[in-house]
């Protein structure tokens, strides 16, 4: 076991009921696959106390605050204050999962475009990496994330990334990384697959967002950390890299970003 390279799944989500139970299997799984760490991330502030339970409860995992623009409007927007305060537990290492969502949520464009501001400014005064969610609304996000840029540097990674090369060409510009999900192994991925392959390495992560998104072969199932390696694999093939090589990328650039996770 000693062999096998470390990869880091950035993004799950162990608190959801699809992982009810079964959460010390899914770490041990993770272990024996050589997922050594995992970050847990909230949808919603009325979730944290949980998710930083399990943080706590487990060496190898840590967590993230933030609330989901699909959650926007279903309770109170977060306080750049708030999400300040929560950064203070060790093991909080990043803001979000925040951005925007107009695929089922349009009429909240407005609403959620405030959201993701307060999560940036929280970022920007923490110094920890933006955990950023873009589904149909490129252009929105891409002036966001400039214009919120131009008034103070922040760090983001464009999580489970599955939107535009244009929006790819922003985020790298800005020196945000791209993360890849089980959704670049997906037979029909081809253009995701080459948007990737024209990023550089040094800004490249893995992810599972599990529960969802398994990639083959358990695809249409439930989705957990330990299979971020078929990602990674994956990974490796797109930069014409070997397993470990490419494992060993990421791992650097998830200390790079998420660098309160390196901290004793």
């Amino acid at each position: 076991m000693t062999n096998i390279p470390e990869i880091t799944d950035s993004h799950c989500h162990l608190d959801f009921p699809d992982f009810e139970g079964h959460v010390d299997q899914v770490v041990t799984n993770a272990t024996q696959a050589g997922v050594t760490r995992m970050v847990t991330i909230c949808t919603s502030l009325q979730r944290e106390t949980h998710i930083r339970s399990i943080a706590e409860h487990y060496g190898s995992v840590f967590y993230a605050v933030g609330n989901h623009p699909l959650n926007v409007a279903k309770e109170p927007i977060a306080t750049t204050q708030e999400l300040i305060a929560l950064s203070s537990h060790p093991k909080m290492i990043g803001i979000g999962e925040t951005g925007l969502d107009y695929h089922y949520t349009a009429e909240t464009a407005k609403l959620q475009q405030e959201s993701f501001r307060i999560h940036i400014a929280a970022a920007r005064e923490t110094g920890l990496p933006l955990i950023v969610h873009s589904r149909a609304a490129d252009e929105d996000m891409s002036k966001i994330l400039v214009d919120e840029y131009e008034i103070g540097a922040f760090s983001a990674v464009m999580h489970c990334f599955s939107s535009s090369a244009e929006l790819a060409r922003t985020s790298l510009e800005l020196g945000f990384f791209l993360s890849m999900s089980g959704i670049i192994t997906f037979p029909k991925s081809h253009e995701l697959r080459e948007i990737f392959s024209q990023a550089p390495i040094e800004q490249i992560i893995v992810e599972t967002d599990a529960p969802f998104l398994a990639p083959p072969p358990h695809r249409g199932k439930r989705n957990e950390p330990a299979y971020a390696t078929f990602t990674a694999q994956v990974g490796a093939e797109i930069f014409d890299l070997d397993y470990d090589t490419f494992a060993a990328h990421t791992q650097a650039n998830f200390n790079r970003l998420f660098f309160k996770a390196t901290q004793k």
